[in-house]
C-alpha cells in the first residue's frame, strides 16, 4: 500500500516536490532518526526513484546517500553510472564503492572521473597503482597530491618512468620523502639533462661544459642521499647507476671523498662480482695491494688505481679517528697528485673534480663551525 500510495504521488508530483521527497527519504534511510522506519519500503520507492526521468530528483538522492556507509549497493552503483553530476558526486564521496569498483570506473571512465577518484580519501596502494597506469598528467598530479593516497614504491616508479619528462610530476615526487633512492636518481637525471638542454644554459656554457656541470651536480646529489638509502635499496640504487654508466672513475673518487663507504663498497660487489663480504673485508682491512687489486677488478686502470687506493686508506683512517681531521679526504689527495708528478694528467679531470670536493668540503665545515657558534 505505502509504495503505491507513492508512485500515485510521484506520477502527479512537481519536480522540485519529487526531489524533495528523494532527500527526505534518503536522509531519513541514512540516519534511522524515525521510529519503526521501513527499510525495505525506502529501497524500494528510492530504487523507483532510479528511473526518475528529472535528473535533479536522482542527483538528491545521490547527495543525500554519497557519504552513508550503509547505502544500498543497488542505489549506489546505479547512481555512479547516471549523468555527470549524479555519477560524480557518487564517485567522489561513496564509501559504498569498492577498490574493485573504482578501479572498474579508472579502466573505462573518463579523465574528469578518474580525478575525483585520485582525489578520494583513501586511495588504496591497488587503486594508486591503477591510476598511476592509466591516469594523465592531471589525474597523476592530482594523486601526488591527495595526503591520503597510498602510493607504493612500484606506483611512485612507474608514475616517474612515465612522467620523468614532466617538470610539475617531476619536482611533485622529488619532493616525497617517501621516494625511493632509485626512483630519485633518475629523476635527478631528467633535471640535469633539462637544464644542459636548456637553450640559454647551453649558449652561456656552451654544451659540453653545460652537460658535464650538470652531470657532476647529478652525481653530487646521488652521493649525498646516498646516506639516507637503506642497506636493502643500496643494491637496486648501484645497479641502477650501472645500468646507466654512472659508475665512472670520478663517481666513485666523489663517493670515497665524502666519505659514503656504504655507497663505494656496494659500487665495488657490482663492478667486480667478489662477494660483499670479502669486498668489506678489503676495504676495512685489506693491504694497499688488496685494495688495488680490487679497484683494478672493478676496471680502474693501474694509472690512477694508487690514487684510489690512497683514498680508501685515508677515509678508513678518518673513520678510525676520534677527532676532527685538519685536512680533509680531497685535500691530502690532492698532495697525492702532486706527487705523482706527471701521472695526474693520464686521470683527466681528477684533480679538478677533487679540487672541487674539497672547496665543497671547506664550506660544509665552515658552516657548520658557524652553526656552532651561533
Amino acid at each position: 500500500m505505502i509504495i503505491q500510495a507513492f508512485l500515485r504521488w510521484v506520477e502527479q508530483a512537481s519536480v522540485s516536490d519529487r526531489a524533495r521527497a528523494a532527500a527526505a527519504l534518503a536522509r531519513a534511510y541514512t540516519t534511522g532518526s524515525q521510529a519503526n522506519f521501513d527499510y525495505n519500503a525506502a529501497e524500494t520507492a528510492m530504487s523507483l526513484l532510479l528511473d526518475d526521468p528529472a535528473p535533479q530528483v536522482r542527483q538528491a538522492l545521490a547527495e543525500a546517500l554519497a557519504d552513508c556507509p550503509r547505502a544500498p549497493r543497488a542505489l549506489i552503483l546505479p547512481l555512479a553510472e547516471d549523468r555527470t553530476e549524479t555519477a560524480y558526486t557518487v564517485i567522489a564521496r561513496s564509501p559504498v564503492l569498492t577498490d574493485a569498483d573504482l578501479v572498474d570506473l579508472v579502466a573505462r571512465g573518463t579523465v574528469e572521473i578518474r580525478a575525483l577518484i585520485a582525489a578520494r580519501a583513501p586511495v588504496n596502494p591497488p587503486l594508486a597503482a591503477a591510476i598511476a597506469e592509466i591516469g594523465g598528467e592531471v589525474e597523476i598530479a592530482i594523486l601526488i597530491d591527495n595526503r591520503q593516497a597510498r602510493l607504493s614504491a612500484r606506483t611512485l616508479s612507474r608514475i616517474a618512468e612515465r612522467f620523468a619528462a614532466h617538470a610539475a610530476i617531476r619536482g611533485a615526487l622529488l619532493e616525497r620523502g617517501d621516494l625511493p633512492a632509485t626512483v630519485r636518481t633518475r629523476l635527478m637525471e631528467e633535471v640535469a639533462d633539462a637544464l644542459s638542454g636548456f637553450g640559454l644554459v647551453a649558449h652561456v656554457l656552451g654544451e659540453e661544459r653545460a652537460r658535464r656541470l650538470a652531470r657532476e651536480a647529478c652525481d653530487g646529489a646521488t652521493v649525498s642521499l646516498s646516506e639516507a638509502v637503506p642497506p636493502g635499496e643500496m643494491v637496486r640504487l648501484v645497479e641502477h647507476l650501472r645500468l646507466r654508466a654512472r659508475l665512472t672513475p670520478l663517481f666513485l673518487l666523489q663517493a670515497l671523498c665524502a666519505g659514503k663507504g656504504e655507497l663505494f663498497a656496494e659500487a665495488m660487489v657490482c663492478l667486480t662480482g667478489i662477494g660483499e663480504s670479502q669486498v668489506r673485508a678489503i676495504l676495512s682491512g685489506g693491504s694497499g695491494h688488496a685494495v688495488r687489486a680490487m679497484i683494478e677488478r672493478a676496471g680502474l686502470g693501474r694509472d690512477v688505481s694508487g690514487l684510489y687506493a690512497s683514498a680508501v686508506m685515508l677515509w678508513r683512517r678518518e673513520g678510525q679517528q676520534r677527532r676532527e681531521p685538519t685536512e680533509t679526504v680531497p685535500q691530502r689527495l690532492l698532495a697525492r697528485l702532486r706527487d705523482l708528478g706527471g701521472q695526474g694528467a693520464i686521470a683527466p679531470g681528477l684533480a679538478e673534480i677533487i679540487e672541487k670536493l674539497d672547496i665543497a668540503e671547506r664550506r660544509r665545515q665552515a658552516r657548520s663551525a658557524a652553526r656552532d657558534a651561533a
